[in-house]
């Protein structure tokens, strides 16, 4: 794949994540998700059900404020950092996600995500480490 391809699809994911609402030709119809959180993991099939695994775990819309992409030979890997707000409190999360493509639209991914950080748990991160590169 190439950066210009991977970059596209990258920004759709982006949106994505951002709004909870897939655009139109991000996923394959039969797109398949395998979801790993740091203590469970969940699978979804379909356009329908891979957006309702987005939703449930993030009903509202948030902000990518830091990606990266990587092409790779069949898809992309896009790496990013996440803010949302719910219920008056500011959330992050970090994440990567290993997109096969076919034919222009993501046929399977793969999300690893660190789990959704809370203010007190980013506090405590901040007071705890001291991370040489944001």
């Amino acid at each position: 794949m190439d950066e210009r391809e991977a970059e596209r699809l990258a920004q759709l994911m982006v949106t994505f994540l951002e709004t909870g609402t897939p655009p139109e030709g991000l996923f394959r119809p039969d797109v398949f998700c395998d979801f790993t959180l740091p203590h469970w993991r969940m699978q979804a099939r379909g356009i329908e059900d891979v957006a309702g695994v987005r939703k449930a775990g993030h009903p509202g819309p948030s902000t990518v404020t830091r990606r990266r992409v990587d092409p790779l030979p069949n898809g992309f890997v896009i790496e990013f950092e996440e803010r949302w707000d719910d219920a008056g409190a500011g959330w992050y999360s970090r994440e990567m996600i290993r997109c096969d493509v076919v034919d222009g639209s993501i046929a399977e991914l793969s999300v690893y995500c660190t789990g959704d950080w809370d203010e007190a748990r980013q506090a405590e991160h901040a007071q705890a480490v001291r991370l040489i590169k944001a």
